[in-house]
């Protein structure tokens, strides 16, 4: 316990933190807090402090889905906000802390290897996330199955009520005119498509690299009656020909690789016709480029990385494409996250069930992870328009507005 104790006494300053270990003996970390809830943790073998001490990087993480950490007040969730809580980015907490060049170097380096993603890796990264069965994302999702960060006009809205009003934000970026061509660039499960061809009159190709989702769109576009408008494929963007109005990509930029950023942009360019718009919403990194996290490389979302805003502009002004509007979400993939949170852990007996209970450690960890990134880390969302031609907008943002107004009123 030695090495635990020592990071935990110079870590955790706001909010306490007790641990029980193998021998029954209690460790008080940090100071109460009214406003946060202490946390008591158990140990269930001599070996599991100083583990989780010599890996920080994945002893935590693998100490609870392997059992070995258990919760007796609290849950995963209040462990890990607690801990993040204590080094906010605003703060200078993170990893964003004073890096040696060398340090920097090298973990832009990893990033840049572990997200070199060429076509075959890019289809296996999808499926080890995407294609473990939609029965579990029915279960945590809001009904339109949106797997993106939703957009909370107030903390108190449901999850439901929040995805819809995302998808009118995007929507109303997108300045859409009726009978237009729409490319939605990793389609998910159709909802965006759906929504756009049912709010503005377009015709929308969703793409994706996942077999269940692509099932599963086909299925709502034909059940909807817009399969001749609406339709799908199982195509990487590198291979896509043709050309389109609109763009749209929500929760798949993150999964194109850093080496691969400029020939993204350049695909999305040649995509596009010359007076297109384009709208990339995807997780960012506020700060510098970093590295993605081990735990999530390794079980989550393989060949993933979040961008930083630097990353993303650097890439897409060699192509010649002009940022016409950035928009950060600073906190609402923590609010739509606690939704994802609750529902999951409302529906344990059954995930357990369809897989078994580390597999539900796992998921909860990693929400809880992300929930606690989003609230006191450097993640955030950052909704980035695009367009080839100055001219392509009106002068001002008031269309946005105009338009979003329009297409709540629709529902």
């Amino acid at each position: 316990m030695w090495l635990f104790d020592k990071f935990a006494k110079t870590a955790l300053k706001i909010g306490q933190l007790s641990i029980i270990d193998a021998d029954g003996r209690r460790h008080d970390y940090g100071v109460p807090d009214p406003d946060r809830a202490p946390v008591v943790v158990r140990f269930t073998d001599r070996g599991v402090g100083n583990y989780i001490a010599r890996h920080p990087r994945l002893g935590a993480a693998e100490a609870w889905m392997d059992g070995r950490m258990v919760i007796e007040q609290g849950d995963i969730a209040g462990l890990i906000d607690l801990i993040r809580a204590n080094g906010r980015w605003e703060r200078g907490g993170g990893a964003l802390g004073p890096k040696s060049p060398v340090k920097r170097v090298a973990e832009g380096l990893s990033a840049r290897f572990d997200s070199f993603n060429r076509i075959a890796r890019s289809k296996k990264n999808v499926a080890h996330h995407y294609d473990i069965g939609d029965r579990l994302y029915d279960l945590f999702l809001d009904v339109d199955r949106q797997y993106s960060c939703a957009y909370f006009t107030d903390p108190d809205v449901d999850l439901d009520r929040a995805q819809l009003d995302k998808k009118a934000h995007i929507a109303a970026k997108l300045n859409l005119r009726p009978g237009q061509r729409v490319l939605d660039i990793g389609c998910g499960w159709g909802g965006m498509a759906l929504y756009l061809n049912r709010v503005a009159d377009v015709d929308v190709l969703g793409i994706t690299l996942s077999e269940e989702q692509l099932k599963t769109a086909r299925r709502r576009a034909a059940e909807a009656g817009v399969a001749d408008r609406v339709t799908f494929e199982l195509i990487d963007y590198r291979m896509l020909t043709g050309r389109f109005d609109r763009i749209v990509s929500v929760g798949m930029f993150e999964h194109v690789g850093v080496p691969n950023y400029r020939a993204f942009f350049a695909k999305v360019r040649d995509l596009l016709v010359e007076d297109g718009v384009m709208l990339l919403h995807t997780i960012g990194r506020m700060g510098g480029p970093g590295q993605t996290d081990a735990f999530t490389a390794r079980y989550i979302f393989p060949g993933g990385y979040n961008p930083a805003l630097s990353e993303i502009i650097a890439a897409s002004e060699t192509q010649r494409l002009i940022a016409a509007d950035i928009e950060t979400l600073r906190v609402h993939y923590a609010l739509t996250i606690r939704h994802w949170y609750d529902r999951t852990v409302a529906h344990q007996t059954e995930i357990e069930t369809m897989f078994d209970a580390r597999f539900y450690r796992m998921w909860i960890f990693y929400l809880a992870g992300a929930m606690a990134a989003f609230r006191h880390g450097g993640m955030c969302n950052y909704q980035i328009q695009y367009i080839r031609d100055r001219w392509a907008l009106p002068l001002t943002r008031d269309y946005q507005r105009e338009a979003e107004t329009r297409l709540l009123a629709k529902g």
